[in-house]
């Protein structure tokens, strides 16, 4: 049987390998038709005339140019029908060469799952492929072929508007999240007609913008960048992403477009990455803004020399490229990979087979009404709440419980619950999709239950004449729900803020609910973490919504009356005020470091401030309680060539079932270079039932200790490690020491 295995498995190894090699002859044939206007075509990508998210190109000239074959892709274009029409341009070409169709598919398509920052909040690995999977089944049934995502850059600075839209500031969860999403959406291969390409953004560090401004600078050091914002990118290579993106950013003075460094030496070099690159929206020709390129031909000699394959939008290789290749400055061996690259990709996806494959008006319409997607996305955005106070039990609501009064600007929202880049269709009646708050509670509660409302401010400005119909509407009520945050738009692509508390009187708002001494629970609409410190420290109960998507009313409703137990853990940490930023959990220690969250007097901290968090990374709450025991290490001493072991018992010691993340972090006590107070390194969900008990494993092997030394070598030094077992970075449960020896 295992020799029949192994023969199976050679066999298709070869015709992969035979496959792959017709292809790159295609390619190869294919090239030396081309002339060099149709080459620098293919590298080349404009807009639609809709749903920009950038400034649109104004050329009248686009069909006729598709017809010339002097376009390879086009973004924004929705639909099977308009898909279709462009495709049938791009087929009275000489060549006929199909053209690309990429979108913005952040977090969904027609089914919109929470935000990606939100769905990092649920921990949940397979929850998170299954929502990138279905918007790949969604998006590739209605002609997308590629979608601009994931996002992975890691972020330690909630200012930014893009937070939203990645996996929050840790590294190793970071990288797991986005080898889940690559293979959510690129599924088992491309090609398949339920896959879309995914396209890794943004390369690279465009996270760390100084002050969290949108496009903004960002200086760091090589190791920095290698062990801290690089990793996740490497995770979704290793994932088979077929497609990176470069950032706005410009990297230690080198815009990331025009990067060798980035792109040349670390992805295509180091990695060998051999998809293409795809600058983001006029990036190359804002090569100019930034003071590195004197003007667009400068610009379109910079990135081409320096790896980006793919112009979009910013006409800097359709007007320039050909002269820099004739004047003998751009070799056409660069313009020719770069076609190549993308060429290969259309390919794999079959356009040449058939142009039209992913344009079937009968197959979109069958997907876009599969029940089975809103059921993924509710099952997601129950995941991906986080429950961040319950004193009292305030939560669960009772079922029998006579009046609710629920109040707040977000409560009978419908369009706003998809968050920022959720896809706009035009054939979609958001308020009949859309579930929201008001109906998701509506849906659950019985006939004996009273349901009042009051919206009692807007989210922002500074009008309170709604206070006194919301104070009178909660007097009548058993239990208050106010449902308040940021607008949906408030976060995402330049929608940086320098000011993350709560926008508007919501905030007083909160304060008169609560005066009324009835049980107040606050749910929080956000794309980013937000600072609410009163509400923090004075209301019994907070839930931490972010924006949930299609399904989002059902699924507060389901935690809110206990029928989903909340087992969402914060993916970022939630900062006491906007002095704080950044601040993040696996910092480097200093000479003085502050010994707890009061500590002064001559140590680093600030003397008008706790030390520590508002709420801390890994932090969320559950419906019932868990117990942490008896750790056990196989060993407490190894080799580099062995792994220890790590055990201990998880106990749900309370009255409902319930899930737990686990979190296994590591601390290099002492290191040649210093190394962070403690790293995530692994982490379980684990769900028990009342009273169950499991035995947790985890392994820890030398990859786990390695880091980057002061000569950039990437290696585990002997010395004295601790591992620590807890539910959050700041609630450790279970510790114990290990060293690792020559």
């Amino acid at each position: 049987m295992k020799k029949i295995t192994t023969f199976a498995l050679l066999m298709v190894s070869f015709f992969a390998a035979a496959q792959q090699q017709t292809i790159d002859q295609k390619v190869n044939d294919l090239l030396k038709k081309m002339t060099i206007e149709e080459k620098i075509g293919q590298l080349n990508q404009y807009t639609g005339d809709n749903q920009a998210t950038g400034p649109i190109t104004i050329n009248p000239n686009k069909q006729a140019e598709i017809k010339q074959g002097l376009i390879g892709s086009m973004l924004n274009i929705i639909g099977t029908k308009y898909t279709r029409q462009y495709q049938e341009l791009a087929m009275q070409s000489r060549l006929k060469i199909p053209l690309l169709f990429g979108q913005d598919v952040i977090h969904g398509y027609k089914t919109t799952f929470p935000l990606p920052l939100a769905e990092a909040a649920s921990w949940d690995l397979q929850a998170i492929e299954l929502a990138a999977r279905v918007a790949a089944e969604e998006a590739s049934a209605n002609g997308i072929h590629w979608t601009f995502a994931p996002m992975v850059d890691i972020s330690r600075d909630p200012r930014w508007g893009r937070v939203m839209e990645g996996a929050g500031e840790d590294t190793y969860l970071g990288s797991k999240i986005a080898y889940a999403r690559v293979k959510g959406f690129q599924g088992n291969k491309l090609g398949d007609l339920n896959s879309v390409m995914a396209c890794v953004k943004h390369f690279a560090a465009y996270g760390a913008g100084v002050g969290g401004r949108d496009y903004n600078s960002v200086d760091m050091s090589e190791r920095m960048l290698l062990e801290t914002y690089l990793p996740p990118f490497k995770a979704a290579l290793d994932a088979g992403a077929a497609t990176f993106m470069n950032s706005f950013n410009d990297l230690n003075g080198i815009p990331a477009t025009g990067n060798a460094h980035l792109q040349r030496d670390i992805l295509k070099g180091k990695w060998n990455f051999q998809g293409f690159v795809v600058s983001d929206w006029g990036s190359i020709g804002e090569m100019v803004a930034h003071g590195y390129s004197k003007d667009l031909k400068e610009a379109a000699y910079s990135a081409i020399t320096a790896g980006s394959d793919m112009d979009m939008e910013s006409n800097a290789y359709r007007y320039n490229l050909a002269q820099l290749v004739k004047e003998g400055r751009v070799s056409i061996d660069l313009v020719d990979d770069a076609v190549k690259r993308i060429l290969r990709k259309k390919f794999e996806l079959g356009l040449f087979d058939d142009p039209y494959r992913y344009s079937d008006d009968k197959r979109a319409e069958k997907v876009l009404a599969n029940p089975a997607n809103r059921k993924a996305a509710l099952e997601v955005a129950e995941k991906s709440i986080v429950l961040l106070k319950n004193e009292n039990q305030t939560l669960p609501i009772s079922k029998s419980v006579k009046t609710i009064a629920f109040i707040g600007p977000m409560v009978k929202e419908y369009k706003a619950n998809m968050g920022f880049w959720s896809v706009e269709l035009p054939d979609v009646n958001y308020d009949k999709w859309v579930v929201s708050q008001w109906d998701g509670l509506q849906n659950k509660v019985g006939k004996n239950t009273k349901l009042l409302y009051a919206k009692g401010c807007d989210i922002t400005g500074d009008n309170k004449d709604g206070f006194a119909e919301a104070v009178e509407t909660a007097k009548q009520a058993d239990i208050v729900i106010l449902s308040i945050g940021e607008r949906h738009d408030m976060s995402g692509e330049a929608k940086s803020r320098s000011n993350i508390n709560l926008p508007g009187v919501q905030e007083d708002l909160v304060k008169a609910i609560q005066a009324t001494g009835k049980p107040v629970v606050v749910l929080i609409n956000a794309g980013r973490p937000l600072i609410f410190n009163w509400t923090a420290d004075n209301v019994p109960a907070i839930v931490y919504t972010w924006w949930l998507g299609t399904e989002a009313g059902n699924a507060i409703a389901d935690v809110l009356f206990g029928d989903y137990n909340p087992s969402g853990k914060l993916p970022i940490t939630f900062p006491r005020e906007v002095g704080q930023i950044p601040i993040y959990y696996n910092h480097f220690s200093t000479g003085r470091p502050a010994k707890n969250e009061d500590s002064k007097n001559y140590v680093s901290a600030y003397i008008d401030l706790k030390n520590s968090p508002k709420f801390p990374f890994g932090y969320g709450l559950s419906y019932t309680k868990f117990d942490y025991s008896g750790l056990k290490l196989s060993s407490t001493k190894i080799k580099s060539s062995e792994t220890i072991k790590v055990s201990f018992q998880l106990s749900n010691v309370g009255k409902v079932a319930g899930e737990e993340v686990v979190q296994l972090y590591l601390k290099d006590k002492f290191g040649s270079v210093v190394r962070p107070v403690l790293e995530l390194r692994d982490f379980q969900k684990v769900k028990l039932n009342a009273g169950e008990t499991k035995t947790i494993e985890f392994t820890i092997d030398k990859e786990k200790l390695s880091f980057y030394n002061d000569k950039l070598e990437w290696t585990a030094e002997p010395g004295d490690f601790e591992v620590l077992i807890g539910a959050s970075s700041a609630d450790i449960k279970l510790k114990s020491d290990f060293e690792l020896v020559q």
